[in-house]
């Protein structure tokens, strides 16, 4: 591939100019006209193929001004554009769904499904149930306050030791092996959220009530089964999802307790332990990356460009393209994603280094995203691109357990360390997930909770999951059983976090894999990435030889074999 194949243009280069939305409404009913009256399957075909290119080209300028307006919340040109963009996409589900009605009664269905797979149908058959044209002003209203609840958090300006900090940049102090400065900073970002506390409160009362009453008004009992729908579980249900909770519990809630434990016997603590000395696993500190930001992406490209030929043409691809936007910065949006422009045929990386062992799981978690979507660019239909998000996570929870071989070039003489806190963190993450799921199904299966019950209700779900955090009140906000408000999922994606721990699961199948053969580890992970969408999340699990995490002898094994590890890796000289 060529260079000028590879990097059509760099991503500061990339035109973005607002579309004629009437022209796009009435290109696509063009479109939904002419596949109803094609004479043949190839008539048929070459409409598809134009609405294809079309919701690709509708989809690069609404990633355009998504990304530009997460980079900086406060550019005024891109926050108006995002708010436009907010007012379209639901008007445009209108004529999308006209689209796809046509397409699942078309007399030409066998020979789609011939070529591209009868998924396209199944889900979109998922995708009608998720909309009718009395709700758009529902989803417009859900995009602005999810919007504003997002731009809150980028706004947060936190005085810390004589400076001012957003909660990312704040993020190195909350893991300071300094006590009590480590504490300092848990009450400093603590008492920002307590202050901001109304507005919380008040964002998610308005997004959980838009929610059921769009699910209501869908014929729903309330938003629980519209959310599985909007999130395309087309290959399990709610009462998997409980099962698998339950396995969660009974097999990873006590390994994480007695890792916890143990941490607190390193830290000289008792246990249980509050926020503060939770986020410290060593009493020397935490794992922390030893080069410049620069440095990390450089040895990204080297881990890259040594594990396979293709991983290697793809994040050069990244690197050239100025595809990944990773520093910190005042204005910025937190958190990080990976997302896709189509009319380039290439990913984006969104992220906040902060000086953590974070900055070097985003060059291994998001850009495992972005291989993905970068292996499979080619594909038809578009949303083959992806699979749904559980399926999507593997590919990124798993590429950090590739990366093990080559952690000595990010950590240095942390590199131990690493690797016994990133398997920890791994099961410690689990029963965390588990809880932010277990806590949204109580929300949306009693709406009309004050916030007051729905801290409680966090409060109690805790308990049960992390029996290893404090809460005694002696951290603002943390210490009172609220965090769930900085999660950015809960307000933003409903629904959208069992699915980390779905995938954390098989990313732990695969590290154990790799143990014992990296090379056939890695030729399962490609078998079941170069699947890209194209089948549901348990098929393509079956096809790459691989464990669903539903069966509850795939949280048993990961565990025993984790607990094995852990329980025979080296920490003397380790502090």
């Amino acid at each position: 591939m060529s260079q000028k194949e590879r990097v059509p243009m760099k991503f500061s280069e990339m035109p973005y100019s607002r579309p004629d939305a009437e022209e796009i409404k009435k290109q696509i009913a063009g479109f939904t006209e002419r596949l109803k009256n094609a004479k043949d399957y190839n008539e048929a075909k070459a409409v598809f193929l134009e609405n294809e290119q079309l919701g690709g080209h509708i989809g690069t300028l609404a990633q355009l001004v998504s990304i530009r307006h997460s980079i900086d919340t406060r550019d005024a040109f891109y926050e108006a554009e995002q708010k436009w963009w907010n007012q379209l996409m639901p008007e445009l589900q209108e004529y999308n769904q006209a689209w796809m009605a046509e397409m699942l009664k078309s007399r030409f269905r066998p020979q789609f499904a011939e070529e591209y797979g009868e998924l396209m149908f199944i889900n979109g058959d998922m995708a009608l149930k998720t909309f009718s044209p009395e709700i758009i002003p529902m989803l417009q209203a859900e995009n602005d306050e999810s919007d504003a609840y997002e731009k809150l958090l980028a706004s947060a300006q936190i005085p810390f030791e004589g400076g001012t900090y957003t909660l990312s940049q704040l993020t190195p102090f909350k893991s300071d092996a300094d006590d009590a400065r480590r504490l300092a900073a848990w009450k400093a970002e603590g008492q920002w959220y307590k202050d901001n506390q109304e507005a919380l409160d008040a964002h998610y009362d308005k997004l959980v009530h838009l929610r059921d009453e769009m699910g209501k008004k869908l014929g729903y009992e309330g938003y629980t089964t519209l959310g599985y729908y909007r999130m395309s579980r087309n290959c399990y249900t709610k009462e998997d999802v409980e099962k698998f909770r339950a396995a969660v519990r009974k097999y990873i809630v006590p390994l994480a307790d007695l890792t916890y434990r143990q941490q607190a016997e390193r830290l000289g603590k008792s246990y249980p332990m509050d926020y503060a000395d939770n986020a410290l696993a060593f009493r020397s500190g935490n794992p922390k990356p030893f080069g410049t930001p620069e440095q990390i992406l450089a040895h990204g490209l080297k881990f890259y460009s040594e594990l396979s030929p293709e991983t290697k043409e793809f994040f050069t691809t990244m690197m050239d393209g100025e595809l990944l936007d990773v520093l910190s910065k005042p204005g910025k949006r937190g958190g990080g994603y990976c997302t896709e422009l189509p009319d380039y045929k290439c990913p984006f990386i969104f992220a906040n280094f902060n000086g953590t062992q974070h900055d070097v799981e985003v060059v291994t978690h998001e850009a495992g995203h972005a291989f993905e979507v970068w292996t499979n660019r080619n594909r038809l239909p578009i949303d083959y691109h992806w699979p749904s998000m559980e399926a999507c996570e593997v590919h990124s929870m798993s590429m950090e357990f590739f990366a093990w071989p080559w952690e000595e070039g990010f950590f240095g003489e942390d590199t131990r360390k690493f690797y016994y806190s990133h398997l920890a963190g791994a099961l410690q993450f689990i029963p965390y997930g588990t809880l932010v799921d277990h806590f949204q199904h109580e929300v949306y299966a009693h709406p009309d909770m004050t916030p007051a019950e729905r801290h409680a209700c966090w409060k109690q779900l805790q308990q049960i999951y992390m029996p290893w955090v404090k809460l005694d009140g002696g951290i603002p906000f943390y210490g009172e059983g609220m965090a769930w408000q900085r999660q950015h999922h809960i307000y933003s994606s409903p629904f959208y976090y069992i699915d980390y721990c779905l995938a954390q699961t098989v990313a732990l199948e695969f590290w154990a894999l790799i143990q014992k053969d990296f090379k056939a580890a890695w030729k399962k992970y490609m078998d079941y990435t170069v699947q890209g969408g194209s089948d549901t999340f348990t098929n393509m699990l079956q096809k790459a030889g691989l464990d669903t995490p539903f069966d509850e002898k795939c949280l048993r094994e990961a565990s025993e074999a984790a607990k094995a590890w852990l329980d025979a890796f080296d920490l003397s000289g380790i502090e």
